[in-house]
C-alpha cells in the first residue's frame, strides 16, 4: 500500500465538499469553477484507489473511505489555519488581546487603560471580558489575567495582586459604624465570587477574625463583587469590598474601609502568556506597565492588619 500523502489541494478540495455536501458551494468557497474541483476530487480518488463520493442526481454522499477520510482532514485544516494565525500573530506587534474576568476588566483594568493607550499609541487594544478558560491560540489572547489559587499551568506567569477583603461602606454610612460591632446593625452586602476558593474571604470568617459574634442574617447576594461594591456606592450597605475591585473607588473618596482589619485571599491575580510570547514588543510593554500599576496599590497595605483567611478559626 502506498502511504504517500496525495497533494493538499486534492485534499482541501475533498474537505470543503464534505463538509458542504456540495460540489458546487465548495467550488464557491475556494474560488474555482466546480469542473476544476471535480477534477481534484477525482485526482485523490485514483490515488487512493476508492471512491470518496457517490455522485447522485442533484447531490453526493460520502462512500465508507470518503466518511474514514473526512474527520482527520476537517481536523487538520483546522489546525493549519490556526497554526498560521498563531505564527501571523507573532509578528503582528500593533495588537494587543487581553482577556480578563468582568469585575477586574470594569473596575481595575478599564479605568486605567487610557494611561497604557497614552504611552503606547501604536498599539491596538483588545478586550475580552470572561471568566470562561481561553485558549491562546483559538481564541487569539495574547495576555489573561486570572484570579485564583492555581499556578502557572505550564505558561509564563507572574504574580500581579495579592488580594485582600475589608468592609468598605460611603463615608455617610461610615458616620453611623464606627466600630466593628456596629456592623452588626448595619445591612451586609454578600459576593459570592470567591466562594469556589478552598477557605472564602467572607462575612463570617471577617466576624470570627474580628471577635465580634455571628453574623446578622439577611442582605442582598450578588454573584459579582463590582455589582456589590456598586451596591454599595449607592449607601445601599457595608461590602466586604476586594481590594482589586473597589480601587478605584477607595481612591477618590467615595467608599471608606474605616477598620484596619482585612483578610487575605487564598486566591490570587496573576498574568499569563505562552511561554516565550513575553518577549514580544506589544507583550513586554504591557507587562511592565502593569507592574508599576499593581505597586502603586502596595500604599493601601499600609496601617492594615492583613490576615490570611487560612489562619482564622472556623
Amino acid at each position: 500500500m502506498n502511504d504517500r500523502l496525495p497533494p493538499l489541494t486534492a485534499l482541501r478540495a475533498f474537505e470543503a465538499a464534505a463538509r458542504h455536501m456540495s460540489f458546487a458551494r465548495a467550488a464557491a468557497e475556494l474560488h474555482v469553477t466546480p469542473a476544476a474541483l471535480s477534477f481534484q476530487i477525482k485526482s485523490l480518488e485514483e490515488h487512493l484507489g476508492n471512491p470518496l463520493f457517490r455522485r447522485l442526481n442533484r447531490a453526493v454522499e460520502l462512500t465508507e473511505a470518503g466518511r474514514a477520510l473526512q474527520p482527520g482532514t476537517s481536523e487538520g485544516f483546522s489546525a493549519l489555519a490556526l497554526a498560521w494565525r498563531a505564527a501571523r500573530r507573532v509578528g503582528d506587534t500593533a495588537k494587543l488581546t487581553i482577556t480578563a474576568g468582568p469585575a477586574f476588566t470594569s473596575k481595575w483594568l478599564a479605568p486605567r487603560l487610557f494611561d497604557f493607550a497614552k504611552c503606547h499609541p501604536a498599539i491596538e487594544l483588545r478586550f475580552t471580558a470572561s471568566l470562561r478558560l481561553m485558549d491562546f491560540d483559538r481564541d487569539e489572547i495574547d495576555v489573561a489575567i486570572r484570579f485564583g489559587a492555581g499556578g502557572n499551568d505550564g505558561y509564563y506567569s507572574i504574580p500581579l495582586i495579592d488580594e485582600w477583603m475589608t468592609p468598605m461602606m460611603t463615608p455617610k454610612l461610615a458616620g453611623t459604624v464606627r466600630s466593628p460591632a456596629d456592623l452588626a446593625k448595619a445591612t451586609l452586602l454578600h459576593q459570592d465570587d470567591t466562594l469556589f476558593l478552598d477557605r472564602p474571604a467572607d462575612w463570617p470568617a471577617w466576624f470570627r477574625a474580628a471577635g465580634i459574634g455571628a453574623v446578622p442574617k439577611g442582605g442582598p447576594r450578588f454573584s459579582q463583587a463590582d455589582h456589590a461594591v456598586d451596591a454599595a456606592l449607592t449607601g445601599g450597605g457595608v461590602v466586604l469590598g476586594r481590594m482589586s475591585v473597589a480601587h478605584g473607588a477607595l481612591s477618590d473618596g467615595l467608599l471608606v474601609a474605616p477598620f484596619p482589619l482585612a483578610l487575605k485571599t487564598a486566591g490570587h491575580y496573576r498574568l499569563l502568556c505562552q511561554k516565550g510570547a513575553e518577549n514580544r514588543l506589544q507583550i513586554k510593554a504591557f507587562i511592565a506597565w502593569i507592574l508599576q500599576q499593581t505597586n502603586e496599590m502596595q500604599r493601601f497595605d499600609a496601617d492594615r492588619t492583613i490576615i490570611n483567611v487560612a489562619d482564622i478559626p472556623n
